[in-house]
């Protein structure tokens, strides 16, 4: 049966942070509905508030005022320790920076975070993974040996192992060169088609944002337009 229920809700959302200049508004009144299993982009200049509504949304900054709900649950106001537990299994991040812990392989990178949410087949899983994502020959290898592209791979591989139902990704090509980036973007996309994940992409490449369905661009933390591809 498929999934009548919205994958990302956001109401009236506010984040407003402290600076030595006094507080600053980063989101002001954002509002936007992403069905289970979209692909949306979010875009905007430098500084609009697009990653901090990425943060938002998936429960790593608590906002202001407003209210958040993923895949059915209200985040809102989950604490750290809570956010966390919702989060294992249910979401996947990819950011700009791998995040790979440089004393573990890459079969390890992916396994462990499995194996410490409870999994018994964590270890058959992430070698399935890194073999989605055509590593398969390198599960051995440590980040330190391999290249940008092979370790957003790496990234990618932890990121869908669990099954998430939400994956977000922000700015997932911005440190690769143009061939590697192309190829990450084929997965991403890939990934979500197989497994029906709804895609929630921060980006600033405009080639990229046409890939997905539905774009919407921010602005002074402000939604300013927001439109079907």
């Amino acid at each position: 049966m498929q999934n009548l229920q919205p994958a990302i809700t956001l109401s009236e959302v506010h984040l407003r942070l402290a600076s030595s200049a006094g507080p600053v508004d980063i989101l002001n009144d954002v509002s936007l509905t992403v069905p289970a299993g979209q692909t949306i982009a979010l875009t905007g200049p430098s500084g609009s508030g697009k990653s901090s509504l990425l943060m938002v949304a998936s429960g790593l900054e608590r906002p202001t005022s407003g209210r958040i709900m993923v895949a059915g649950t209200d985040i809102t106001n989950m604490g750290e320790d809570a956010a966390a537990r919702f989060r294992r299994g249910r979401i996947g991040i990819v950011f700009q920076s791998f995040h790979l812990i440089p004393t573990m392989t890459a079969l390890e990178n992916v396994a462990v975070p499995l194996e410490l949410s409870g999994m018994d087949d964590a270890w058959d899983r992430a070698a399935a993974e890194l073999k989605a994502v055509g590593l398969a020959d390198r599960a051995t290898h440590y980040p330190g040996q391999l290249s940008g592209g092979e370790q957003q791979r790496v990234a990618l591989a932890r990121a869908m192992a669990p099954r998430p139902e939400v994956l977000f990704a922000d700015e997932p090509t911005g440190n690769l060169d143009s061939a590697n980036g192309a190829a990450i973007a084929d997965l991403l996309f890939g990934l979500n088609g197989e497994r029906g994940a709804t895609l929630f992409l921060v980006t600033h490449e405009e080639s990229l944002a046409k890939r997905c369905q539905r774009i919407v661009r921010i602005g002074s933390g402000r939604i300013v337009s927001d439109n079907l591809a």
